[in-house]
């Protein structure tokens, strides 16, 4: 340790609890590996047998124990995800076989984005969040990408084609609007590269991983699978099936959804549009902080030893903003610049090699426990706050201490978790306009290329916004003003910027997927010279049960995540889900057919120079045969 410092070795009353019957014992360490090995020291010395109980707590032991909770909730999420997943894979293509194909898919999207994650991990730092996305998302995508190119084998099938003709016709609709559905998933999630922090950008690296692997996978190895199986994809079967082998073609719900809707578009997508704005409502009173123990369920450790400091002890340490002074005058300056910074607004002292300070005077002289402070021309601050680091008062306490003038001939540096917050929240409020402005712009292109339209993708970015405005303010009004708090046992507070981030991408990346989904049939239906309406309904109709199949069985995977012990593992499962369920109900059964109603033939519009681009390219699906369904 480099330096250790308690209530009975001159630490000052600060140290003991205000009701006597806790003191703290504080660690100064600054190799994180040491750090973890002296938390898991502790937590063996731990017990209650003597005169005093050690409890371990702090940033390590609050990292040991997120990373340790969350290693256990993934096994549990998984246990209950997969399981739930194989019977609902049953249910929806009505056989063993065809269900165990998306196993297939998700499994290797699994074991490349580990592998992927496993390099990445002996050449930089990699979050061991991404493992949990990594699963997620791999089986998530796998379902999505089989159950389109199965569905879709099983329709040519049941229309009588060969199984050769049958794969090669798949592979022409369903394997191309995986290539771009893919590519827009992608696209999503390469955005947070843009973000300097490395949990975004090791969540990118497993998203992208994990994409390419699915969609790779699903356009090479499983049309080879269903060329094997041939007619016996449909295999073992269970229940009966109402629409043949094939189990093709249309739902009849989601033609009469279509129907309804584009009957009286407006008055369908105004009440729509006003539910999905209302849910947002919520998030124009968002916070942001930093995760701490309060993300912990209070059977941790360190959430306990946060929970004792906060409600027992005038202050906290652990909240201390930190400030570094370099320069060979530090010394002389410091009890003038330590007074000063004791005066600032929120401040209940500050900790110096000069002694103690509180309110512009010094409180208490240096003693041998403050040699900690100071090495060389270096030493060290400790402004402990009066409030909470991540509220307002905290975060503006971290400015004012970075405005105050520092000693002559010399440099500082803030440190601290308020300062972490600001430092972080700057970030990525500077970034974000290019990450939007990306992710905008290449998701048009995308859409534009894969439709001919520009029309079509900048309906899709609106309603993708609209969407995503539901879901965060959902996640405000259930993990920030904690009206769940109770049903999933999780402390309120400020949310995650880095989480938020990641549950932006990630949603954008799906609703994208399903948008794909569905203009693939419009487009099918309508460059065979079906009017717009009739497209809209028979493409709704047509991928409407694999749409909300799909959505349902990914929802399932990322709900699982509900089951964490961690408040941020919750908001991402919760939100991703959510973002999903909206996608496939609200945004694909009402807005899309209302807005391409209302559109009519403008939907299809481009400007002549970017038509002819587009036919030049040749990216347009290449006729259907007759008898194609």
């Amino acid at each position: 340790m480099d330096g250790v410092v308690s209530y009975w070795d001159g630490g000052g009353v600060a140290l003991r609890s205000v009701d006597a019957r806790h003191a703290l014992v504080v660690a100064h360490v600054a190799d994180n590996d040491r750090a973890k090995e002296l938390v898991t020291r502790y937590e063996k010395a731990t017990g209650g047998g003597g005169l005093v109980t050690v409890t371990p707590g702090g940033q390590a032991a609050t990292s040991k124990d997120i990373n340790s909770q969350v290693t256990s909730d993934l096994a549990v999420a998984e246990s209950l995800a997969i399981p739930v997943t194989m019977v609902l894979l049953v249910i929806a293509f009505g056989g063993v076989v065809a269900a165990l194909l998306p196993l297939v898919v998700g499994v290797v999207g699994i074991f490349g984005g580990l592998a992927i994650l496993s390099i990445l991990g002996s050449l930089t730092d990699v979050s061991i969040f991404a493992v949990n996305l990594t699963t997620a998302l791999a089986l998530g995508l796998g379902i999505d990408y089989s159950l389109l190119v199965v569905n879709r084998y099983r329709e040519e099938l049941a229309a009588g084609h060969h199984r050769a003709d049958a794969v090669t016709t798949t592979m022409r609709t369903a394997g191309r609007t995986i290539i771009f559905s893919g590519a827009t998933v992608i696209v999503a999630l390469a955005v947070m590269l843009v973000f300097p922090p490395y949990f975004l950008k090791s969540m990118a690296y497993a998203g992208i991983a994990v994409t390419a692997f699915a969609m790779v996978t699903a356009v090479v190895s499983l049309p080879a699978l269903l060329m094997l199986l041939g007619p016996r994809v449909n295999a073992l079967k269970v229940g009966r099936s109402r629409s043949g082998p094939g189990q093709a073609s249309e739902s009849a719900v989601w033609r009469a959804v279509a129907t309804r809707v584009m009957r009286r578009p407006v008055l369908a997508a105004v009440p729509a549009i006003a539910v999905l704005l209302t849910l947002g409502f919520p998030f124009l009173h968002v916070s942001f902080g930093t995760p701490d123990d309060r993300v912990l369920r209070d059977t941790a450790s360190s959430r306990q030893v946060g929970d004792v400091i906060r409600e027992d002890f005038s202050s906290d340490v652990a909240a201390a903003t930190t400030v570094v002074v370099n320069g060979p005058t530090a010394t002389s300056g410091l009890p003038a610049y330590a007074g000063e910074l004791s005066a600032l607004p929120h401040v209940a002292r500050v900790n110096s090699a000069a002694g103690i300070y509180a309110a512009g005077r010094q409180t208490a002289p240096a003693g041998p426990a403050d040699a900690r402070f100071s090495v060389g021309a270096l030493t060290y601050l400790e402004v402990i706050p009066s409030v909470d680091p991540f509220s307002d008062a905290g975060q503006n306490l971290a400015r004012a201490v970075r405005a105050t003038a520092v000693p002559a001939g010399t440099s500082v540096l803030v440190g601290g978790p308020s300062a972490v917050l600001v430092d972080g929240k700057k970030t990525i409020a500077a970034k974000l306009p290019m990450a939007i402005g990306l992710i905008a712009l290449a998701t048009f292109v995308l859409l534009f290329l894969f439709t001919g339209s520009v029309v079509l993708p900048l309906k899709a970015l609106v309603l993708n916004v609209l969407s995503l405005t539901a879901v965060f303010g959902a996640a405000v009004w259930i993990f920030q003003d904690g009206h769940l708090s109770g049903v999933l046992g999780f402390l309120p507070g400020p949310l995650n910027t880095s989480m938020l981030v990641l549950l932006f991408c990630i949603a954008f990346g799906l609703s994208m997927d399903y948008e794909v989904f569905l203009l693939s049939r419009i487009k099918e239906e309508y460059d065979r010279g079906v009017p717009n309406a009739d497209a809209v309904a028979t493409g709704l109709a047509r991928t409407g049960r694999i749409v909300t199949t799909a959505a349902a069985l990914l929802a399932v995977t990322f709900v699982a995540f509900a089951t964490s012990s961690v408040t941020f593992l919750q908001m991402l499962g919760i939100g991703t889900a959510l973002a999903i369920v909206v996608d496939a109900t609200v945004i694909r059964g009402v807005l899309v057919p209302a807005f391409m109603r209302l559109a009519g033939n403008a939907n299809w519009w481009a400007p002549r120079p970017l038509r002819a681009l587009h036919t030049r390219i040749g990216l347009s699906e290449a006729p259907a045969s007759p008898s194609a369904p």
